[in-house]
């Protein structure tokens, strides 16, 4: 996968990130959003683990 592909996928997570805390704002009690954004945010922390581990 090339860099650029990675960032694209890293960005989208994010910006996916953004989306579902804007959605618990709005619907704190939603078990189903947190659970969709509690996915994201594992997804995303695995990512950019992996990013800065192959900048070291």
């Amino acid at each position: 996968m090339s860099e650029e592909v990675r960032k694209s996928q890293t960005q989208a997570l994010q910006e996916s990130l953004v989306t579902f805390l804007m959605e618990i704002i709005g619907a704190p009690d939603d078990e189903e959003i947190a659970r969709n954004a509690a996915q994201v945010v594992r997804e995303l922390d695995v990512r950019m683990a992996a990013e800065q581990a192959q900048r070291v």
